[in-house]
């Protein structure tokens, strides 16, 4: 089963959190990973914020190697649609309804859904996510 990936949880991966050990099990137990565009615009903002040079420049590398692998959605105007109506219904943040437009784009339902944003989780499982993580 392919399973979405959302911020909170990928970046559990570089940075040592509660929940690092299930994202990172999660993320490993799935060849089909996939994430939103923006995931690189939320991840390298916090890696930048949570850590300091050598260390930021090593992760950062990791990262994109890792973001290499996955299916990316891309923020067309049919998602971004789909992320405003569901932020509208769901009152989630913007970030978070845009990962959720993606995920209902390319699987809905038939996909899981990892995060550790309980509100997101929410969200998701009204959606029809199987959610995984929080």
């Amino acid at each position: 089963m392919s399973l979405y990936v959302d911020s909170s949880a990928l970046l559990k991966r570089y940075i040592d959190e509660p929940g690092s050990a299930a994202a990172v099990e999660w993320l490993e137990s799935d060849s089909d990973l996939i994430t939103g565009r923006h995931t690189l615009v939320e991840v390298r903002r916090n890696l930048a914020r949570l850590l300091r040079a050598p260390e930021l420049a090593r992760v950062k590398r990791a990262f994109g190697a890792d973001l290499g692998s996955f299916g990316i959605v891309e923020l067309d105007a049919a998602t971004c649609e789909l992320a405003a109506t569901i932020a509208e219904t769901s009152r989630v943040r913007s970030l978070d309804a845009l990962h959720l437009g993606a995920a209902h784009r390319v699987g809905g339902s038939a996909i899981g859904f990892l995060t550790f944003d309980l509100l997101q989780a929410q969200a998701a499982r009204a959606l029809g996510f199987s959610v995984v993580g929080a």
